[in-house]
This record gives structure tokens, C-alpha cells and sequence, in this order.
């Protein structure tokens, strides 16, 4: 498989903290990549710097061999890079359809496109094409996380950058968000998925890397990090994911 996405020795700073310390990972097409780790690790600091949000002290980021380094973060959506953020941050006045649309501002210009990803969507998610008509904010949060990540596909990503779509959704519900990322990585996207279930995660990753205070303590295929002692003890536990 080829490489889609290359960190390089990544260093970010918030002021004068230092937030990554020298973080290089790659995501290849087809692959579902998990980055696990306790709060303040980093995690979401990763993504967006990849989505162009947090500027690089050093090091690279590259889709495929097209290095993103200071690209505004609209133009890093139109590359094909798109980021669903932690939290859903949907627009809660605006209809479903509507937030959907603003996902697809960059083909605004072509309403056959805009028609085409919204079907998808609605084809992946049928709740939100009942609900297309109703405003955003009085959705329940699992459809609000839907809507969030079906917002994200609408600009037909080659990868999705997922910050925490489990994160405080009820259990009955995180089959079905883990069941979803599957779907999608099979219609052809990458995934680069940061998550705090790290046992639905490593569940459906093919790689996963481990970060500890900004650095990469552990990576490797996700069979692996399953039965590492370390990663069981501390994310899952103590018992092998089934």
C-alpha cells in the first residue's frame, strides 16, 4: 500500500509549552489508524496540525509526497484531508441539510457533487436524512455525531481525521459509531482515528500508536498492541480485545 499521509518529526507549541516532541507516523490508503493516550498526550494536537489549524515549529506533514506545511486549512480540505472535531461542533441553529452543506463548500460551485455526497450520507446515515429539515441542536448526541461526521465526508475526503466520535455517547450507541468508521474506510477513505475506547479502537485498526506526553511511546499493528503488557495494563484492563 502506498503512503497517504507522512508526520516527519513534528513539533508543535502552545506558547512556550511544547505540545509534540518529535512525532513521525504515516496512515497508508485503505488503512485505519488509531493514535491512543491519556488526556493532554497530544492526540488532538496532531490532528490539527494536520488539518492546518496549529502551526508547525518543525518537522513535516505530507499527503502523499505534497508537503502541507503552512497550507491554509481550507486549502488542506480541498488536498483532501478532512477533520471531524472532538466535541461534534455541529451548527445547533442551522438544519442537518444545511451543516451538511457547509461541508461542501468547496464544491459550492457544483451542485450535482453536493447532491451526490449527500446522498451517501443519507444512505450511511437514514436518521439524518429524517431529520434534514430539523435543527442541529435539538438532535441527540449520537446523531449529532453522525451528522458531524457525515458534515466531514461531504468534501469526498481521501482521509478523515476522527477526534473522539465515542466520547460521551451512551453505550448502545458506540457499536454502531464503530460499525460506521469501518463502512466508511471500506468505500476507499483512510482513517486516522484518535479515540479514548482503546478497545473498540484496536478493535477495527489495522496500526496504532501510543502517545505519552508528546512523544510516541509504543506503535505497531493493532494484534500487537492487544496483547503488549503495557497497553493492556494501562488501556484495556488487563485482558487481550475481543
Amino acid at each position: 500500500m502506498a503512503t497517504l499521509l507522512t508526520v516527519e518529526d513534528l513539533h508543535i507549541f502552545y506558547d512556550t509549552i511544547k505540545a509534540l516532541k518529535g512525532i513521525s507516523l504515516e496512515v497508508k490508503e485503505g488503512e485505519i489508524v488509531t493514535v491512543l493516550g491519556a488526556n493532554g498526550a497530544g492526540k488532538s494536537t496532531l490532528l490539527k496540525a494536520v488539518s492546518g489549524l496549529l502551526p508547525i515549529r518543525s518537522g513535516n506533514i505530507k499527503l502523499r509526497e505534497e508537503k502541507l506545511n503552512g497550507v491554509p486549512a481550507h486549502e488542506i480540505v480541498e488536498k483532501g484531508i478532512s477533520h471531524v472535531p472532538e466535541g461534534r461542533k455541529v451548527f445547533p441553529t442551522l438544519t442537518v441539510e444545511e451543516n451538511l452543506n457547509l461541508g461542501a463548500y468547496i464544491q459550492r460551485k457544483d451542485k450535482g457533487k453536493i447532491s451526490e455526497a449527500k446522498e451517501r450520507i443519507f444512505r450511511l446515515f437514514p436518521i439524518l436524512q429524517e431529520r434534514r429539515r430539523q435543527l442541529a441542536g435539538t438532535l441527540s448526541g449520537g446523531e449529532q455525531q453522525m451528522l458531524a461526521i457525515g458534515r466531514g465526508l461531504m468534501s469526498t475526503p481521501q482521509i478523515l481525521l476522527l477526534d473522539e466520535p465515542s466520547l460521551g455517547l451512551a453505550p448502545t450507541l458506540l457499536k454502531q459509531v464503530f460499525e460506521t468508521i469501518q463502512q466508511i474506510n471500506t468505500q476507499g477513505i483512510s482513517i486516522l482515528l484518535v479515540e479514548q475506547n482503546a478497545r473498540k479502537a484496536l478493535g477495527i485498526a489495522n496500526r496504532g500508536y501510543i502517545f505519552e506526553t508528546g512523544r510516541i511511546a509504543l506503535e505497531g499493528t493493532a494484534d500487537k498492541l492487544q496483547t503488549d503488557d503495557r497497553v493492556r495494563r494501562a488501556y484495556l484492563g488487563g485482558r487481550r480485545v475481543h
